[in-house]
C-alpha cells in the first residue's frame, strides 16, 4: 500500500495547479504547499526510526544544537574554495554537491559545466549517472519485495533464475547483496562498454567461468551480483526493473531528476540549438519545464590526450548495478527517506542492508550492498561508471547527522577526500583533524594492524620494497608511556625518488616515502601520507610529472588499504 503522504498529494493533484509531462508532474505553488503538508509524515518516520530525534522527557533533542553556522570552512578553507581547487586539480568539467543535516538539505549546488561544447551549467536539477550508488536502490527494491512477501533473501537464486550455472544454484539472494557469491565480474571478462548488452548477455560473459572463491567465505565486489539481483526483481515482481524502481522509489518521493537514460526523450528538457551558432536556451521564455530544467550531464573519459564524451546509453548496460541517473539533491532526499521507514518499513530489514556482512564462518566484513562501514557510525558508497564518478556518505551518530553527495562528469575521480573535508566544514571533527594541504587522509574500515597488513600486501603486489615499519605505540610502551595505535611504513622505489633528489638533494630528508596509520580518540583509523604538492612546494621541485606519479600511487595505496571493495 502506498504511504499516506503519497496518496494525499496525488488526490490533491486534481485540485491544484499541476503540469503533467510524461510520467511526472511539475507542481505549481499550491501543489507544493500540499506536498509540504504531507511530507512531515515521512520525515517523522525517518527521525523516529533512525533515533536521530530521540526525545527526552522535556521533548528536547538529545544532540547538541551546533547546527546552522553560516561560516562553513575546514582548516580555513571554505566549501566553495575546496570545490574550486578540486575542479582545477582534477580538470573536472563540472561537479554537483548536496548536504544533508537531517531532516534538512541546507545546501545543494552545481559548479562548472555539464557539457564542454554547449552552454549547459551544473545545477540543482542536473542529472548525472550515479553508477554504483544504483546498488543501494537495488538493495532497497529487494527488501521491498521481501516486505511484500514476494521473496526471501535466503532463497537460492535458482528459484527465480532456473537457467543459472550449476555452481550458482545454491547461491542465495543475501550472498548476492553481500558480494559474497564468488561470481566473477563481467566487467573483467571481455566486456566492451561501447556496445549494448542485455542483462542476460552480461551473465553469459561469465557463465562458464569458475567461481573466484567458495561462496560465502569472502567479500569481493562484482557487478554481476547486482545484475542478477535486477533480474530477480523482475521475476519476483512481474515488472521491469525500471518500472519497479520508478513505482516504489522514484514516484513516492516525487522525484523529477531521477530516472534512467531511456527516459530522457520524454522526461528531460534539454534545449540545444538546432544549428551551430543559434542561441541556446530559448524555450524557457515560454515553457516552464525549461526554467532550471531537468537535463542530463555529458560524461567524459580521459583518453590521455583530451576528455572524450560518452554516450548516455552507455549506462544502460550497467542496469541494476549502475544504470540510474539522478541529481545530488534527489540523492540526498532519498538518503533521508532511506534512514527511516519511508522506503524500507521494518527496522530489522533496514538492519540487514545497512550493517556489515557476517559470513557463514563468523567473519565480519565491513561492507554490504555496495556500502562500506566504519566502527563509529560512518558509511559510504562510491565508484565510477562510463564518464562519471559518484559518492554518497552518511554519518549516522545522533550528534552528527551529516550526509554528503558528490557527482561529477569525469570518470575515475576519487571524491572521498573532498567529501570528508566538506563534512568537516559542517561539523568540525568529522575529518581527520589534519590539514589536507599538508597530509592527505582516508578513514580505514579496518583496525590499525589489519590496515598496515593491507598496505604491505599492496606494496608486495606492486613490487615496491618496504624498508622499515615503526610501531610508535609499542615504542611508547617500552618507556612507560601510552599512545593509541600508531604505525609508520617506510617504502620506496629508487627509480622514482631519485628523480626528485637529482633536482633537489635536500628532499632526501623526506624520502623514502612513508604512510602513517593511526587510531584517534574516537577509535577511527586513518591512513595518511604527505601531500606531494606540498612536498614539491617546500623544496621548489619543478618535476610535476614525478610528483603526480607519486601522488597517484599513494592515493591508490591508501584506497586499497582503507576500502573493502576494489574500485
Amino acid at each position: 500500500m502506498k504511504g499516506q503522504h503519497e496518496v494525499t498529494s496525488r488526490e490533491n493533484q486534481g485540485r491544484v495547479g499541476c503540469l503533467r509531462i510524461g510520467k511526472r508532474s511539475l507542481f505549481w505553488p499550491r501543489a507544493v504547499a500540499v506536498l509540504r503538508l504531507s511530507l512531515p509524515l515521512a520525515v517523522i518516520g525517518v527521525l523516529a526510526a533512525a533515533t536521530a530525534f530521540a526525545q527526552t522527557g522535556s521533548s528536547a533533542p538529545v544532540y547538541r544544537l551546533w547546527r546552522g553556522d553560516p561560516v562553513l570552512e575546514s582548516h580555513g578553507v571554505t566549501i566553495d574554495q575546496m570545490i574550486a581547487d578540486f575542479v582545477r586539480i582534477h580538470h573536472l568539467p563540472g561537479i554537483t554537491m548536496a548536504i544533508v543535516q537531517a531532516p534538512y538539505i541546507p545546501r545543494s549546488a552545481g559548479y562548472g559545466v555539464t557539457n564542454l561544447h554547449n552552454d549547459e551549467l551544473a545545477s540543482t536539477k542536473t542529472m548525472w549517472n550515479i553508477g554504483p550508488i544504483t546498488q543501494a536502490f537495488t538493495a532497497v527494491a529487494i527488501m521491498q519485495l521481501k516486505e511484500q512477501g514476494k521473496l526471501s533473501i535466503s532463497d537460492p537464486i535458482s528459484k527465480y533464475l532456473p537457467g543459472v550455472p550449476a555452481d550458482w544454484t545454491k547461491i542465495t539472494i543475501l550472498q548476492l547483496l553481500q558480494h559474497a557469491s564468488g561470481i566473477p565480474d563481467f566487467r573483467r571478462a571481455g566486456y566492451d562498454p561501447a556496445r549494448p548488452y542485455s542483462p542476460a548477455q552480461l551473465i553469459d560473459l561469465v557463465r562458464t567461468r569458475p567461481l573466484l572463491f567458495q561462496t560465502g567465505t569472502e567479500v569481493r565486489l562484482s557487478a554481476t551480483n547486482f545484475i542478477l539481483l535486477g533480474m530477480i526483481i523482475e521475476r519476483a515482481s512481474g515488472m521491469s526493473y525500471h518500472d519497479f524502481i520508478d513505482r516504489y522509489q522514484i514516484e513516492p518521493l516525487h522525484f523529477e531528476s531521477t530516472m534512467f537514460a531511456s527516459d530522457f526523450p520524454t522526461e528531460s528538457f534539454l534545449d540545444r540549438p538546432a544549428k551551430p551558432g543559434f542561441n541556446q536556451h530559448d524555450k524557457f521564455k515560454t515553457q516552464v519545464p525549461y526554467i532550471n530544467p531537468t537535463e542530463p550531464a555529458t560524461g567524459y573519459v580521459d583518453d590521455g590526450a583530451e576528455l572524450t564524451p560518452t554516450e548516455p546509453l552507455a549506462s544502460a548496460n550497467l542496469y541494476s548495478y549502475g544504470g540510474i541517473w539522478s541529481s545530488a539533491q534527489d540523492i540526498s532526499f532519498w538518503d533521508i527517506a532511506l534512514a527511516g521507514g519511508v522506503l524500507i518499513k521494518d527496522e530489522a530489514d533496514r538492519g540487514i542492508v545497512y550493517k556489515p556482512t557476517t559470513l557463514a564462518n563468523g567473519n565480519v566484513v565491513p561492507a554490504m550492498a555496495g556500502w562500506e562501514f566504519t566502527q563509529h557510525g560512518f558509511m559510504e558508497v562510491k565508484g565510477d561508471s562510463p564518464g562519471f564518478s559518484s559518492y554518497l556518505s552518511r554519518f549516522t551518530a545522533p550528534d552528527d547527522l551529516v550526509c554528503v553527495t558528490l557527482l561529477t562528469n569525469r570518470e575515475g575521480v576519487d571524491l572521498t577526500g573532498l567529501a570528508r573535508e566538506i563534512a568537516d566544514a559542517y561539523k568540525s571533527g568529522l575529518g581527520a583533524d589534519v590539514d589536507p594541504a599538508k597530509v592527505i587522509t582516508q578513514e580505514s574500515k579496518y583496525s590499525v594492524p589489519d590496515t598496515v597488513a593491507r598496505i604491505k600486501a599492496f606494496l608486495g603486489t606492486q613490487q615496491v620494497p618496504v624498508f622499515a615499519t615503526y610501531d610508535h605505540a609499542a615504542n611508547a610502551q617500552s618507556v612507560g608511556l601510552s599512545l593509541r595505535p600508531t604505525e609508520v611504513i617506510v617504502f620506496g622505489n629508487p627509480r622514482v625518488g631519485t628523480r626528485l633528489m637529482q633536482e633537489r638533494q635536500a628532499v632526501a630528508i623526506d624520502l623514502p616515502l612513508r604512510v602513517s596509520v593511526w587510531q584517534d580518540e574516537r577509535n577511527r583509523v586513518w591512513v595518511g601520507y604527505q601531500n606531494m604538492k606540498d612536498l614539491g612546494a617546500a623544496y621548489g621541485i619543478k618535476d610535476e610529472t614525478t610528483l603526480n606519479v607519486l601522488d597517484k600511487f599513494l592515493g591508490e595505496l591508501a584506497a586499497n588499504a582503507a576500502n573493502v571493495y576494489a574500485y
